[in-house]
C-alpha cells in the first residue's frame, strides 16, 4: 500500500512505536486500524476502506465501501482472512528462511 500511496497521504505507524495510541497493543496486532482525517479510529474492513479512499487508484473501491451492505461483505471477508493469517505468516516466514 505504501508504494501505491504516491502522494504520501497515509501515515503508517509501527505498532511497536505507537506509545501515544489510545488502543491496546494487543488489539492493534489483532486487527488493522486507521484514522481518517482526524476522525474516529476504525478497524478491519472499514480501516482498509479509509486507506483505499486516500489512494487515487483505489478510491472508487473505498467509496463503494461506504455502503453498509458492501462494508458488511468486506468485514465478513476480513474476518475469514484473520482466521488464516497465522498460517500465511508461518508459510511466508518458512519461504523467506529457505
Amino acid at each position: 500500500m505504501q508504494r501505491l500511496d504516491k502522494r504520501r497521504r497515509i501515515h503508517f505507524v509501527e505498532v511497536q512505536s505507537a506509545d501515544a495510541c489510545p488502543i491496546d497493543r494487543a488489539e492493534l496486532m489483532r486487527r488493522f486500524h486507521a484514522r481518517e482525517r482526524g476522525n474516529e479510529i476504525v478497524s478491519g474492513a472499514a480501516a482498509f476502506a479509509a486507506m483505499w479512499r486516500a489512494i487515487p487508484i483505489l478510491r472508487p473501491l473505498g467509496l463503494l465501501a461506504r455502503s453498509k451492505p458492501v462494508l458488511s461483505i468486506l468485514e465478513w471477508l476480513y474476518s475469514r482472512f484473520l482466521l488464516i493469517r497465522p498460517w500465511l505468516q508461518r508459510r511466508l516466514r518458512a519461504r523467506a528462511s529457505a
